[in-house]
């Protein structure tokens, strides 16, 4: 490693042996497996097979090399809980997955593709769960098995949470980590969720920004009007509510309501972001240079910025618009933030933005949300697991303070006090959670040799100190 300790000669065989299980098939085989469980979490009556998944593939292929698991149902979630502990003078390590996923959307795939069947075609393997989270979950503990064949133990601890309803909102996740604060007690956090920064570049990221979806509605009156006879008589609901979003957000982008606007970038979040450039692969859309916030790069502005976005907006009807004014109208706005403000209070926030900008007639709902949360870029383990991705891979990995996205990482910051590492094993052009979900091989590959080297290290190198 970069600090001068000597790595076992055996990493690289091990490594070797990593590459071998993605090159023969037997990765995309139980990956095959996997995706075939129809764990689409939203879809009701679905339980039968989040259970099934749970058992078949985690708590079955875990117990063969040496784990206990169980099934725990906690604040209406369902979650498998394995360990493996080779010594209490040893580093332990939380690692996180979920199994659930969103629907399959039968019918809109590709060639007629099956969304539960894993389906190669060049380096793709097509799949519900292929990238989101199944086969990045499927890397991590191709990885442990790895180091175990290679080396008979690991040299460290391991305690594992797997859930099967992230893709609800992860309910009970944290009542569990707070109950079982004890039980899951570790030095570290390491998980794999959401896309690399491209698919040629290994990332880690240290946390997630947070995330509030509001309701805006406005009702004015029942019914709409003939727009001849009550034209320039009647308020309009579309008009009043679109502006009302411009009140809350410009036509470019930026935010207007004070209360939450994103704090300056810090020095220490500018220079990790110096080197990384966001999206601009193959068939992804171009970044729009004069979008966001101003002064910000392109980085600065998903990773380290708040972003207000209308999802959706309704008025009338808009595959048969009858010509009347519309009563009513309402639109579902998203914002994704860094800092330390509680999604809970977006919604008051934004009422009282409306309320003292003249459209207090537009009433405001919070729906769902999660806070922001980040490691710091200096703590102890940042460098340490840089280093051995780096040593991996022959490649620098880009260093992000913090998922675009939202992951329940506040939970494990603020229940479990750790130190939270996402080290993702997807691309951006992954069609996760729309038809087509698929991964790349080279990414899956490069996945489960990194990962090895990197529970190589945990057991042979010493832990930061």
């Amino acid at each position: 490693m970069s600090d001068g300790t000597q790595v076992h000669p055996m990493r690289t065989q091990a490594l070797d042996e990593a590459r071998r299980h993605v090159e023969s098939g037997e990765f995309a085989a139980a990956l095959g497996r996997r995706v075939a469980h129809r764990t689409a979490s939203p879809v009701p009556g679905s339980e039968a097979a989040l259970r099934a998944f749970l058992q078949d593939e985690i708590g079955g292929p875990l117990r063969e090399i040496g784990f206990e698991a169980e099934l725990v149902e906690c604040g209406g979630g369902l979650f498998a809980l394995a360990q493996r502990h080779e010594g209490s003078h040893l580093p332990t390590l939380l690692l996180y997955g979920h199994g659930d996923t969103v629907p399959g959307m039968a019918g809109r795939w590709t060639d007629g593709r099956d969304p539960w069947t894993l389906a190669a075609d060049g380096e793709r393997l097509y799949g519900r769960g292929a990238a989101d989270n199944k086969g990045q979950y499927s890397v991590n503990i191709a990885a442990i098995a790895t180091v175990l064949k290679m080396r008979g133990a690991l040299g460290f601890n391991v305690k594992l949470i797997v859930e099967m309803g992230e893709e609800l909102g992860s309910p009970g996740l944290r009542e569990l980590c707070r109950t079982r604060r004890e039980a899951l007690a570790a030095d570290v956090l390491v998980a794999s969720d959401g896309p690399r920064l491209s698919a040629e570049r290994p990332t880690l990221f240290l946390g997630s920004r947070g995330v509030a979806r509001v309701r805006l509605v406005l009702h004015l009156r029942e019914g709409a009007h003939h727009s001849g006879n009550w034209g320039g008589l009647l308020s309009n609901a579309g008009i009043v509510l679109a502006n009302a979003i411009a009140a809350c957000v410009d036509q470019n982008g930026i935010l207007r309501v004070a209360r939450l606007r994103p704090e300056p970038v810090t020095p220490e979040i500018r220079a990790a972001l110096a080197d990384v450039t966001p999206a601009g692969g193959v068939g992804e859309p171009l970044v729009e240079p004069e979008w966001g916030e101003p002064g910000l790069s392109p980085a600065e502005r998903v990773f380290a910025a708040n972003t207000l976005e209308v999802l959706a907006i309704g008025t009338g009807d808009i595959k048969q618009p009858a010509g009347a004014i519309p009563g009513h109208a309402e639109a579902v706005l998203q914002l994704r933030f860094v800092g330390a403000l509680n999604w809970r209070d977006v919604g008051p926030i934004l009422q009282d933005h409306l309320d003292r900008h003249g459209f207090g007639a537009v009433r405001v709902t919070s729906l769902d949300g999660g806070n922001a949360s980040r490691t710091a870029t200096s703590d102890k383990w940042v460098g340490w697991t840089l280093d051995s991705l780096q040593r991996s891979t022959g490649k620098k990995p880009a260093l992000l303070p913090n998922f675009g996205g939202t992951l329940p990482n506040d939970i494990f910051i603020e229940e479990l006090g750790l130190p939270t590492l996402w080290i993702p094993h997807s691309y951006p052009g992954c069609n996760q959670h729309a038809p087509d979900e698929h991964n790349l091989i080279p990414v899956l590959r490069e996945g489960v040799e990194m990962m090895t080297g990197l529970f190589w290290d945990l057991g042979d190198v010493p832990m930061p100190g």
